[in-house]
């Protein structure tokens, strides 16, 4: 007998999730290993005007999906940076270097999914690392 699609669905209203701060972003974790069994997790990032963003990073063993949900971010894939206003789709794959900046005078944001999941167990480790930065949660001036 086929499971009941509806037993495991998952609806959210419009900012709802887990929230965490990060200096001039905010994570709201919309779905992670608790609703995926570690398959994937999703969450929507916000990051201020005029700020970084996760700063240069890979993962070794995680893909990852962006899609612009709003404004236009500075994207790093590899050591090239692009434009990616609302609507761009990128995949970075497992190992290649990547971050995200909003170079621009309003809020961007971003939906993101971490394959496999897993992610949100940083979660706890990067809010009090932004925390114990001296500037956490202050943008910059345009580059």
């Amino acid at each position: 007998m086929p499971a009941d699609p509806q037993a495991s669905a998952l609806i959210l209203p419009p900012g709802a999730g887990r929230v965490y701060e990060c200096g001039p972003m905010r994570a709201v974790f919309k779905a992670d290993e608790t609703e995926t069994s570690a398959r994937y997790s999703a969450s929507e990032w916000t990051v201020a005007p005029h700020s970084p963003g996760s700063g240069p990073h890979s993962h070794e063993e995680n893909d990852e999906l962006f899609l612009i949900t709003e404004g236009t971010l500075a994207m790093r894939v590899g050591d090239n940076w692009v434009n990616a206003p609302r609507g761009t789709f990128l995949r970075i794959p497992a190992g290649v270097v990547h971050d995200f900046e909003n170079r621009t005078a309003s809020p961007a944001t971003l939906f993101n999914v971490f394959i496999p999941g897993g992610f949100e167990r940083m979660m706890p480790d990067i809010v009090a690392w932004f925390a114990s930065q001296p500037n956490a949660g202050k943008t910059s001036a345009a580059p």
